[in-house]
């Protein structure tokens, strides 16, 4: 079965800490299972992830609009619309933007665990627009 979804049907997660917002279009919520995570991303200018690793878990960014920085243990980069980024697991990763940001995310599988290396437990926390907590593992 196929599904097709418009961001503006789906949650909206906000995060606690300000200037990010993202829409996850696979997730076992809307699609019954954990192998994979996708949605788009949004983060205002200076927006920032925390310094941050994924236990079991690769990814990458495809930037769609805006510029923003890539900081891995080989220093940081500039990264621009057009441009892809792939993520090992377990790699150190922290993306800044730089002009307001979009860009969609992929992470396989979503079934790993975030480590925050600088920054709090309130980056992995977002609010629904419905209202509801959902804590990013």
């Amino acid at each position: 079965m196929a599904y097709l979804f418009h961001q503006d049907e789906l949650p909206k997660l906000i995060s606690v800490v300000p200037g990010r917002e993202r829409v996850f279009f696979v997730n076992k919520e809307l699609a019954g299972m954990d192998d994979m995570l996708a949605g788009i991303m949004r983060y205002a200018k200076g927006a920032a992830s925390p310094y941050h690793l994924h236990e079991n878990c690769e990814h990458f960014y495809s930037m769609i609009e805006g510029s923003a920085t890539v900081e891995t243990q080989d220093g940081v980069r500039n990264v621009k619309a057009g441009d892809l980024v792939f993520i090992p697991a377990e790699d150190k990763h922290r993306l800044r933007a730089t002009e307001p940001l979009f860009y969609f995310e992929f992470q396989a599988p979503n079934r790993f665990k975030t480590v925050i290396l600088e920054g709090t437990e309130d980056d992995l926390r977002w609010e629904r627009v419905d209202g509801k907590i959902w804590v990013q593992s």
